[in-house]
């Protein structure tokens, strides 16, 4: 007997049932039948595709796996993977003459430290850095507008600002070549088609400026050129600069001044005029501050603004930003650094005639020599006696780059390669 209608009447029921992994192979063939008698192909392939994997593992030796053996690498994308590793050798070499990475060989100027020394305290490590002051003053020396500067992590960032503001993936980035390694490692780590115009040493290193011109296109995105260029030394005059700008009205061509202080040319003030053009400043050389990382890129107030949205907000610390206002006020010791370094230059260059070892003429605080098949001894050899050279034969067959310094690092460096030859 059964009484009247109730709620539970109209209430759906649902049975489920929980299989062990063997129970689901036995009862497999059934299941997908049913499934696909009533149309549920889906059904019937997640059975299939779980039992598949149930056989395989049953044929592996059971091995206990734990969680952490489960969990795969991660896969790099295909620009991490494609492109040129750089590891610079840089261990070791706090105690010894370092002529080997372009920096200032004495050190940065003492306002610099004494600037630090009283930053250092915890309130200010605490806060996020403000840079609207400190922009002031460095445009003021640098006589631009502040719309016209941004701060940067060290040239390095500069580059990689560009890279992610100008350049969309697959696009040409034309570089000569050799040049600074940080022009090719940020294009292609944004996905952009590297065009490098090959120096030549038949030509004595000139600035393959013809060939840099003809390799323009529709697809030229950015054109990153170091003036003076390092390895090289070989520097552009403004003229030829001002071709390149015309060349390539719709790219973003970036002359890198790394080296400027050491040169005789510059177009920082060509940015009113030419809106395509970028200008970097690093104080990594001349100003001593390669461990502190600071550097300025200049351009268009309108170019700055796109480069300021893709920048982290804070990517110069407060250390970095007391350091670089000191330096500025300090014109003396820049000064004096620089004329002895431009000394020593002309010194070793008289040592390398006497010598005679070829050298290529450079504006940099670098000079690049030859020594043929002798590179890689003649850099060891010298870093046993204290004295670090870079070897970039893998880059131009049998040369050598040394950085200038002071004129009593320059008379060792040289009494210590005369004994080598």
């Amino acid at each position: 007997m059964r009484g009247g209608l109730s709620a539970a009447d109209f209430v759906k029921v649902i049975s489920v049932q929980q299989l062990s992994a063997q129970a689901l192979l036995s009862l497999s063939p059934s299941v997908t039948t049913l499934a696909r008698a009533e149309g549920l192909e889906a059904h019937a392939r997640s059975i299939e595709v779980r039992t598949m994997n149930q056989t395989a593992m049953a044929d592996s030796p059971t091995v206990p796996v734990s969680p952490a053996e489960t969990i795969s690498p991660a896969v790099p994308c295909a620009a991490v993977e494609n492109m040129r590793p750089y590891s610079p050798p840089s261990q070791g070499r706090a105690n010894q003459m370092r002529l080997d990475f372009n920096e200032n060989t004495i050190g940065c100027s003492p306002k610099v430290i004494e600037a630090i020394s009283k930053l250092v305290d915890a309130n200010a490590m605490s806060m996020y850095p403000e840079y609207s002051q400190a922009k002031l003053k460095i445009a003021e020396f640098f006589n631009v507008a502040p719309q016209q500067l941004v701060f940067t992590n060290g040239t390095d960032e500069a580059i990689s600002l560009l890279v992610n503001t100008f350049v969309e993936h697959g696009q040409q980035l034309v570089v000569v070549h050799p040049s600074y390694a940080m022009y090719r490692f940020y294009g292609e780590l944004g996905g952009a088609k590297i065009t490098e115009v090959e120096f030549e040493i038949a030509d004595d290193l000139k600035f393959p400026l013809k060939k840099l011109l003809a390799s323009i296109n529709r697809e030229t995105a950015a054109i990153f050129l170091a003036n003076p260029n390092n390895p090289t030394g070989t520097a552009l005059s403004r003229d030829e600069i001002v071709q390149v700008l015309r060349a390539a009205p719709n790219s973003v061509v970036l002359i890198d001044e790394a080296y400027v202080e050491f040169a005789d040319v510059s177009v920082l003030d060509l940015i009113d005029e030419y809106a395509n053009l970028f200008v970097s400043r690093t104080f990594s050389k001349a100003y001593g501050m390669a461990g502190i990382r600071f550097g300025c890129l200049f351009s268009d107030a309108r170019n700055i603004g796109w480069v300021q949205k893709a920048q982290s907000p804070y990517s110069v610390n407060v250390v970095a930003i007391a350091a670089a206002l000191a330096a500025v006020q300090d014109h003396e010791y820049l000064s004096n650094y620089v004329a002895e370094v431009r000394e020593s230059r002309k010194f070793v260059q008289a040592e390398f005639d006497r010598l005679g070892v070829k050298y290529f003429v450079s504006t940099g605080n670098f000079l690049l020599f030859e020594v043929g098949s002798r590179a890689t001894f003649v850099r060891d050899q010298l870093a046993t006696r204290g004295v670090l050279v870079r070897d970039r034969s893998y880059e131009i067959a049998g040369c050598v780059r040394v950085t200038i310094g002071t004129k009593p690092q320059m008379k060792l460096f040289i009494n210590e390669l005369e004994r080598l030859l």
